[in-house]
């Protein structure tokens, strides 16, 4: 019987080799470099926390900021560790949120908070390391809507004080 802290150990140990590409012990050199984005994780945290969206497992969404991607307009997305994987690696469902340093640190803190909301919409509701799609769910109200929700508990919070 394996316990959700070892799991949860072991997903981690995992993960942080994902953030060091190694190949017999020599850094591979990628035009695109990733590394862990703490400041993003607690953010993430908070919006999860503060929005209520207990479908979604904190632990087992972590963060990541790129440098070098080709991409245009793109400002974050999202990964999710598929069946297929979780069956064969024998790992529980997991997200990924990536932000593109090059367009996301260049946002306002507003504009960064409606990112994260419009990724973690793209989890659904049964964790199941697949995804939501846009179409009939994720619109600008929607994420309006939320990051208002956002602010709003905010004040509460610290007009609790």
């Amino acid at each position: 019987m394996v316990f959700l802290p070892d799991l949860v150990s072991s997903y981690q140990t995992l993960i942080g080799d994902l953030f060091n590409y190694r190949l017999d012990g020599v850094a591979l050199s990628l035009s695109l470099k990733y590394e862990k984005a703490s400041d993003v994780k607690r953010l993430v945290n908070e919006i999860v926390d503060s929005l209520d969206l207990f479908h979604i497992v904190p632990q087992f969404v972590y963060c990541c900021r790129s440098r070098g991607s080709k991409s245009r307009g793109t400002v974050a997305r999202i990964h999710g560790l598929s069946r297929i994987w979780q069956d064969v690696l024998l790992r529980p469902p997991a997200y990924v949120i990536e932000v593109i340093s090059e367009r996301y640190d260049r946002l306002g803190e507003e504009e960064k908070e409606k990112t994260l909301i419009h990724e973690l919409l793209h989890i659904p509701t049964g964790f199941s390391g697949g995804f939501r799609p846009h179409k009939g769910y994720i619109d600008r109200k929607r994420i309006e809507k939320l990051h208002q929700g956002l602010l709003e508990k905010r004040l509460l919070v610290h007009n609790e004080m």
